[in-house]
């Protein structure tokens, strides 16, 4: 009897285990969740027209019936559910609804903020944290907010230790915002200062805004 006992936990191990890891390893969104995720799944389809109601990051009725509509377009299981398909056909990566995960995302987006934009409105605060996130989504940058910001090269704050410094009010008020979906660049990826920037190529990149003393682009 013991032997068999044995037996049925190494089944429960090797197989009904591992099946919960593999369910639990992908955020999804569906009925009642709330959070970043949510959001960027409205964001996206109200630009398609899937969608006409509010971007408050609530997963509603509303935001039920788009995904069916968008997941029957796209020849996925209209269940409504954003699960890995429906999220991977959006282009969604990196983006959880998990709130510890979001508000060390929000933290760090806030110090960022605070580092590079310093000095800046409100509206140029938000604008930097925008094009964090916008990396995020981006197919050329690494999928999460903290491997975009700690990305080789890409930021003076991190080498020079700005990052580190006491986070100003205003920036978290902004990093809140820009998550929230407020955009004031219109999708730019990179910005940079004109009387600072050395570099002949960001300066040959597409402008779409100029806010304050950064020049933003794609």
């Amino acid at each position: 009897m013991q032997k068999y006992f044995k037996t049925i936990l190494c089944f429960l191990l090797l197989f009904i285990i591992p099946i919960s890891i593999t369910n639990s390893a992908y955020s999804l969104s569906k009925s009642g969740s709330k959070g970043a995720q949510v959001r960027e799944i409205q964001t996206r389809l109200k630009k398609w027209k899937y969608y006409d109601g509010k971007i408050d990051g609530i997963y509603g009725e509303k935001t039920k019936k788009a995904v069916i509509k968008f997941q029957k377009n796209n020849n996925l299981y209209a269940d409504g559910i954003c699960g890995k398909k429906t999220l991977a056909k959006m282009g969604i990566y990196g983006l959880s609804n998990d709130s510890s995960s979001s508000n060390a995302d929000q933290n760090l987006i806030a110090k960022f903020i605070s580092a590079e934009a310093r000095g800046e409105s409100y509206k140029g605060q938000v604008a930097v944290g925008a094009v964090i996130l916008n990396r995020v989504k981006h197919a050329s940058f690494p999928d999460t907010v903290s491997g975009v910001v700690y990305q080789n090269g890409a930021f003076d704050c991190v080498y020079n230790g700005q990052i580190n410094q006491p986070t100003s009010e205003s920036a978290k008020k902004a990093a809140k915002e820009a998550i929230n979906g407020w955009d004031p660049t219109g999708g730019a990826i990179y910005y940079y200062n004109p009387k600072t920037a050395k570099s002949d190529w960001i300066k040959s990149r597409p402008v779409v805004a100029v806010i304050g003393n950064h020049v933003f682009c794609k």
